[in-house]
């Protein structure tokens, strides 16, 4: 028999764990999501499993006490309770998942996208399973250049404080995250699965343009102001960028002491 490939693992190990859901007393659904949900086809060697089972009202607290019911699909070597309704969790032949256990009540608050139905129940509804994004705020490129320049200058004051580690969160963290929502106005967006929960995912596939200058927006802990540099030179490059914040970055950044 041929060995299955890590997305074939993966996808067997999910409706296996369907089928015995199938005959346990108080589940409606299985729910996978992701690329394990209806975006299978970006599933490859590092991919993990993403699911939700949906129980009848008064079975959660035991689904989540008691784990029996993935063991018996397969021995687990981690586990880690890492919200109130669910886990990360690694089994013994080196499978991830992250997984929560909803009622069906509560899918209506639960923000997801890319879900699959793998099992259900004659009963249940699966318009439930319709994806539920998060709102998204209208953000306006002068407000995004704004942010991004503004953290530049309170990193690379952090910086010259001697507060690195704040510093880099400022500059390469929170002033890229501006420019990654700014990349949509500079190129075309190529096709690739966009997540709604985080820009950065397959940025490099979606921006491939802007993703080229990454490795000098994000050079490291010991080089902010380089960082600032090169974020400054892209915002300048595209938008309008204020003289007087342009001047106090460039100061900062190669002041000496």
């Amino acid at each position: 028999m041929a060995t299955m490939t890590h997305p074939q693992k993966l996808l067997q190990r999910l409706d296996d764990i369907g089928r015995l859901l199938a005959g346990t007393d108080g589940v409606v659904a299985l729910i996978g999501l992701g690329s394990a949900g209806s975006e299978t086809a970006r599933l490859d060697d590092f991919s993990d499993l993403d699911f939700f089972v949906i129980v009848q009202a008064g079975y959660k607290q035991a689904f989540i006490e008691d784990l029996g019911w993935l063991t018996a699909v397969h021995p687990i070597t981690y586990q880690f309770l890492n919200t109130a309704d669910g886990y990360k969790l690694l089994f013994a032949d080196d499978i991830f998942c992250e997984f929560a256990i909803f009622e069906p009540a509560e899918l209506a608050h639960i923000p997801f996208t890319a879900a699959r139905i793998i099992w259900q129940t004659d009963t249940f509804d699966a318009s439930l399973v319709q994806p539920k994004q998060p709102p998204v705020t209208a953000r306006d490129a002068d407000w995004l250049v704004g942010e991004a320049i503004t953290n530049l200058y309170v990193g690379l004051c952090r910086y010259r404080r001697g507060e690195k580690l704040s510093a880099a969160r400022f500059v390469q963290g929170y002033a890229v995250d501006r420019v990654l929502e700014l990349a949509a106005l500079v190129e075309e967006e190529q096709p690739a699965f966009r997540d709604v929960f985080g820009a950065e995912r397959r940025f490099e596939q979606r921006f491939p343009d802007t993703a080229v200058s990454l490795p000098h927006f994000v050079p490291g802990y010991d080089h902010t102001p380089q960082a600032a540099l090169a974020l400054l030179h892209f915002l300048e490059t595209h938008f309008t960028v204020s003289p007087a914040m342009k001047n106090l970055i460039v100061s900062l950044a190669y002041r000496q002491t």
